[in-house]
């Protein structure tokens, strides 16, 4: 199929200064840095639940998150992460040892220990945590962002989800209601190729998810995934359009999972020359490659760079290893409630929709 031109290169070029092309180099090492350190603790038993990579896959949720309003006041746009976003969400103000804390269990961690990886809020810094069934997270974030629209917020929602999502009933009940709405959301597919061990053609029948998108009259754009200044010229688009007043739109990732569906997955069913071949398009070396050509950092400053990185990754995640898991009782705490609520007139004998 032939994708309709992306974004201007030159212009997305042009309104960049030099910092924030470093900032966005940083913030894709920072996300391979992170899930690297993170396969390590796995092997080593420090992790209890599934690791799941973004391998090949960062500058997505680096070039989605780099075009939001990032604030740590609750007044900004909001993300529903994956467990793939790992780079969207430190982007977001997620903090590395929190990510730790969070894939170790512990007791510091921003749930207390009772979620694992990056399940977790924090409406400030505009994370809003996924819940596990997939396709859920579009009917959620519609709901909230409808908000943003009642009451005249100028804010947006982004939801990431993986194509798989694309064939769940949530995931269709969630933008038919949020593209009725008009509500300011976009919607990332990260068109990865593998649903789990399924691979995209045998999930659906679509060349491209643009296709979905064009029966529910959503604006909507398909990028190369693996190059960062592409997605986020794409999706700083896609938000501008959602924020002016014209609903909801969808932004196709396209690039390739280049691990398993998570750690535990050996990936057998993949065959080794596509994975070499997605390999040469590796989003961080393609950066670093036009960074260097382009004046912007020498080889020697990325390697630099890469080094601080994986220091500062490093002492994260030793600080989090070295904090106790949560107290057992801790387990019945923040999870009922003993507060009493009015009986919804939905339950009453007779219901009276005036008392909604």
């Amino acid at each position: 199929m032939s994708y309709p031109e992306g974004p201007d290169r030159d212009a997305i070029v042009r309104g960049l200064t030099r910092d924030q092309f470093l900032e966005i180099h940083r913030s894709l090492l920072l996300a391979r840095a992170a899930e690297e350190r993170l396969e390590i603790l796995f092997k080593q038993g420090h992790v209890g639940g599934g690791v799941y990579r973004s391998l090949g896959q960062e500058a997505g949720a680096v070039g989605a998150a780099y075009a939001l309003r990032r604030r740590d006041d609750g007044t900004g746009d909001i993300i529903a992460q994956t467990v793939r976003a790992t780079g969207a969400v430190l982007l977001m103000g997620g903090r590395p040892v929190d990510y730790f804390r969070q894939y170790m269990a512990r007791g510091t961690s921003p749930t207390g220990g009772k979620e694992a990886n990056v399940h977790w809020v924090d409406y400030d810094r505009g994370l809003v945590g996924p819940v596990s069934p997939l396709g859920t997270m579009v009917e959620v974030m519609a709901g909230i962002t409808l908000t943003f629209r009642m009451r005249g917020e100028d804010r947006v929602g982004l939801v990431f989800y993986g194509d798989g999502a694309s064939s769940t009933g949530a995931w269709h009940e969630g933008l038919s209601f949020a593209a009725s709405q008009r509500c300011p959301m976009v919607l990332m597919v990260e068109a990865n190729q593998w649903a789990f061990s399924t691979p995209t053609e045998k999930n659906t029948r679509l060349d491209s998810f643009m296709e979905k998108a064009a029966g529910y009259g959503l604006h909507a754009v398909s990028v190369d995934g693996t190059d960062v200044l592409e997605v986020y010229g794409a999706v700083q688009g896609a938000v501008a359009r959602a924020r002016s007043g014209w609903g909801t739109g969808l932004v196709e990732l396209r690039y390739y999972r280049r691990k398993g569906h998570a750690q535990h997955d050996p990936q057998e069913y993949v065959d080794p020359a596509e994975i070499a071949m997605w390999e040469a398009r590796d989003p961080i070396l393609r950066y670093e490659t036009w960074l260097v050509e382009h004046g912007l950092l020498t080889e020697g400053e990325c390697a630099s760079v890469r080094r601080e990185i994986e220091e500062q990754i490093e002492a994260a995640a030793e600080q989090a290893r070295s904090e106790p898991v949560p107290e057992p009782t801790t387990a019945l705490e923040d999870v009922y409630t003993d507060a009493s609520a009015h009986m919804p007139w939905t339950r009453h004998a007779e219901p009276d929709p005036k008392r909604a």
